[in-house]
């Protein structure tokens, strides 16, 4: 029905006169249609998505309050605004209840306030639709599912994070650089009940003490040199919602025991201050060093470490969850290959061995930096040993005495599960092909796969 990028308006009322006089004024900018009562403008409705439903109030059979009621159970509702010549609060305040967007009186209408309440009203609902699809693509982007982990180090570390999630227990993750323990702890808010609310970061390393201080309770003008104006702090704005420290092990003794209260009390004052401030926040700390060692040499309060680790969350690195990095390495490649325009698919079977085989100190954040390298410098639709950076390719040749490899038929070694994986990468999946590759029958790979738990 819709021909043009105008709104489709549909107008629903028993004087045609009206009907004909509104459709007059309104067609310039909307798509406009016309019904004489509810059950013509429901026929309409249930077969086109319109963007708004303007509504006399009187009508024979059904009157526009119904009608509004009916429109917005639809999926995708219009916006609804009711026109009535009897004018008056009660019937607006009932407009309202019943789900109407606004409410127009007839008597004395002028076009021009219809047309703005029509075109608030639209902008109203972009606005709120915009919104939605933001948290569900946030949602979506921070979801478990999202989060690439097969092997069964990671999938306890998984399973923590949906028993743990739902519930008020400060968290603490540890864990080396790179691990991922910011996406964890995304992942945590997420799935928690206060994820309508937001999530903070602080990365405590990168300040000073005071600085620090400062960023996490805020000051008051005049505070300290520099303070020109009152700051709000970072547990001041995550009311409601969430914290994550990261890199908690540095941060001083004085702020420790002030973090000490907030977690104990609730409460705290800003520098400078001496008004005490509530705050209702679930914090989840982060950090690569050993707490206990720290607590053990003086530097970290024993008091502060068991508060934090109500529970303790730990991350393998990367070289102890190696069945991850095809999956891993397929993920980032599709993500830059994207973002640089480029047409490259896959992997050789050289380059994912070697990259299966590399001990990636740097965890997680070096593979996904390697694969940015490997897609900036590759010219076909495969990375291939040429694309990677040095230190991988220097890993070349030496085979580390690991005999099993993709390339040509495939024998299954000591690192079988590791094996399927890299053939079902290579082959997107197909378990007929990846069987081929492996030298076996698609019954066997099936009965290894479930032996495994392999999932691609």
């Amino acid at each position: 029905m819709k021909t043009d990028n105008k709104p489709l308006l549909l107008i629903v009322d028993d004087e045609k006169t009206q009907r004909e006089g509104l459709r007059a004024v309104l067609e310039e900018h909307y798509d406009v249609y016309l019904a004489d009562d509810a059950e013509a403008a429901m026929n309409l409705l249930e077969v086109e998505r319109f963007d708004v439903l303007l509504t006399d109030y009187r009508m024979p059979k059904e009157d526009g309050l119904a009608l509004i009621v009916r429109a917005k159970s639809l999926a995708k509702p219009p916006v609804c605004i009711l026109m009535t010549a009897y004018g008056s609060e009660d019937i607006a305040v009932e407009a309202m209840k019943h789900g109407a967007d606004d409410y127009i009186g007839k008597g004395g209408m002028l076009l021009e306030d219809l047309e703005k309440k029509i075109a608030r009203a639209l902008k109203i609902q972009t606005l709120e639709a915009e919104n939605t699809d933001l948290r569900q693509r946030l949602d979506k982007r921070f979801r478990l599912e999202s989060i690439v982990g097969e092997s069964p180090a990671m999938q306890r570390v998984l399973e923590i994070v949906r028993q743990v999630a739902p519930s008020t227990a400060n968290v603490l993750i540890t864990g080396e650089s790179g691990t991922g323990k910011e996406l964890i702890a995304k992942a945590i808010h997420q799935l928690s009940p206060r994820a309508q609310n937001v999530l903070v970061t602080v990365n405590c390393a990168g300040l000073s003490p005071n600085l620090l201080e400062s960023e996490l309770f805020g000051h008051e003008k005049g505070a300290f040199t520099g303070a020109h104006e009152r700051r709000v702090g970072r547990f001041e704005q995550a009311n409601g919602g969430s914290i994550f420290l990261d890199e908690i092990g540095e941060i001083d003794g004085a702020t420790q025991i002030k973090l000490l209260r907030v977690l104990g009390e609730r409460t705290f004052e800003r520098v400078g201050s001496n008004r005490t401030l509530k705050t209702d926040v679930r914090l989840v700390a982060a950090t690569n060093k050993d707490l206990r060692k720290l607590v053990e040499d003086g530097t970290f309060r024993e008091d502060l470490y068991y508060r934090l680790r109500v529970v303790e969350l730990g991350l393998p690195p990367l070289r102890e969850r190696s069945t991850d990095i095809p999956a891993l390495a397929l993920k980032f490649l599709q993500e830059f290959a994207r973002q640089n325009g480029k047409m490259v698919k896959d992997y050789t079977s050289e380059a994912l061995e070697l990259m299966i085989r590399f001990d990636w100190p740097g965890n997680v954040r070096e593979l996904r930096a390697a694969v940015e390298h490997a897609v900036v410098f590759s010219s076909g639709r495969q990375i291939g040993v040429k694309d990677l950076p040095v230190a991988l390719r220097s890993l070349e040749g030496d085979s580390g005495g690991d005999e099993a490899s993709i390339g040509g038929p495939l024998s299954v070694a000591l690192n079988e599960k590791q094996l399927i994986v890299q053939a079902l990468v290579k082959t997107n999946g197909n378990k007929t092909e990846a069987a081929g590759l492996l030298g076996m029958s698609r019954r066997t790979l099936h009965r290894k796969i479930a032996k495994w738990g392999v999932s691609i």
